[in-house]
């Protein structure tokens, strides 16, 4: 679904940022003025438009705030945070080190925190002991009763932020009587850039402690958490539940059997070769020629060297293999959703073969297309159908278990 560019990258990435307007996260006047600005597939102009229409919402709301509007405040405040995260996005030549990153993402954060204290329900930023740290989050509650309540823990992506969780999944939950805890796990939001942790595949390492955290809580009923992973979150919960039974549902949006499927699919034999073999000179370099032909294809290497912690281009391909469920699917046992998108541009297929391989745990898989708006990665652009499906289908599993 082509969305004001060409540029496949900057398309997906404008309709994501576009389809939080149905949480308040975007307006789409802004949006529209905010591309209009950007040239197609220039990654500077869009790092330059995207800030300056973060500054200025961000200044809106501070100024409501200021004068005692607190629901101008948190809507402003809102737009603001995922307008700082969208420009952010492609700053990725050296994001360890560049001061910009830091400047986006604490704003992304900042407002964000801002935003939600004037919230009509409570939302309480959480530290979940892991390892020698802590990881940061929020805790959603539906109110301040303390009754315990069904829960869905929120695990990102390769990309996302726990911030970002509000738009995705926890404005929906909350509607529905769910609370939400969501969190930056290693290789996400400020865990990478402020504590510098890259990414695990054994997750199961990961949200355990998350789960632990959960149950210990008197507002969340421990008979009823659901994992929701958001992109390659759906790997990654899945091989979390292969580990830890705790759980009573999953939903994986959208499901990953093999998430080296998104990096390596489209190389070509000989490159897959050259890396098998640890012949990587060869391989950076047809790696890195293919990065001045595709958007995605530079964001995502780039962002791998960062995220995984690779040494180079060809280490990120070899990292990635390690983000598997092969031989862990019979371990998963909870009730499962797993959406498919039509036209997912990295996952294309997955899905189905995990739904294939999950032979001791109830799976339901659903098919969401371009004809009702949803065939994008993640369903961006048509929130409200997609959560729809996913909520539907959790109230009657847990209704059923």
């Amino acid at each position: 679904m082509k969305f004001l560019f060409d540029d496949e990258s900057f398309s997906f990435e404008t309709l994501r940022a576009a389809g939080f307007t149905a949480y308040q996260g975007s307006d789409l006047g802004e949006i529209l003025a905010t591309a209009r600005s950007i040239e197609d597939g220039d990654e500077p102009s869009w790092h330059r438009s995207w800030k300056a229409t973060a500054e200025r919402v961000a200044a809106i709301g501070e100024q409501a705030l200021v004068a005692g509007h607190r629901v101008s405040a948190r809507e402003a405040l809102l737009r603001a945070s995922n307008y700082y995260r969208t420009a952010e996005f492609y700053l990725r030549d050296a994001p360890a080190t560049d001061p910009e990153v830091t400047v986006l993402s604490t704003a992304s954060r900042r407002t964000f925190a801002a935003a939600v204290t004037l919230f009509d329900s409570p939302v309480e930023p959480v530290a979940i002991p892991y390892e020698d740290t802590a990881l940061p989050g929020y805790l959603f509650l539906v109110d301040d009763s303390g009754a315990p309540r069904p829960t869905v823990i929120y695990t990102n992506g390769y990309d996302s932020t726990a911030e970002e969780s509000y738009f995705v999944i926890a404005a929906a939950a909350l509607r529905r009587g769910y609370n939400v805890l969501a969190f930056d796990g290693p290789g996400q939001g400020s865990v990478l850039r402020e504590q510098k942790i890259v990414f695990r595949p054994d997750w199961e390492a990961v949200s355990t402690p998350v789960v632990d955290y959960a149950v210990a809580r008197p507002e969340i009923d421990a008979d009823r958490i659901t994992l929701f992973g958001y992109s390659l979150g759906g790997y990654l919960v899945a091989r979390a539940a292969a580990h830890d039974h705790r759980v009573a549902a999953l939903i994986l949006d959208d499901g990953v059997l093999d998430a080296s499927v998104a990096f390596e699919g489209a190389l070509p034999p000989e490159v897959r070769a050259w890396i098998d073999e640890g012949h990587d000179e060869p391989a950076n370099a047809a790696l890195a020629a293919a990065t001045t032909e595709s958007t995605q294809v530079r964001w995502a290497l780039n962002n791998g060297l960062w995220a995984f912690g690779a040494r180079s281009y060809a280490d990120v391909i070899r990292r990635s293999r390690g983000y598997t469920l092969e031989g862990l699917t019979d371990k998963i046992v909870a009730p499962t959703l797993i959406l498919d998108a039509e036209n997912d541009q990295f996952f294309k297929g997955q899905p189905q073969l995990l739904a294939e391989k999950l032979v001791n745990a109830p799976a339901t898989l659903v098919a969401l297309g371009e004809a009702e708006g949803a065939g994008e990665h993640c369903h961006v652009g048509a929130f409200h159908r997609a959560h729809q499906v996913m909520f539907d289908w959790l109230d009657t599993a847990l209704a059923s278990a």
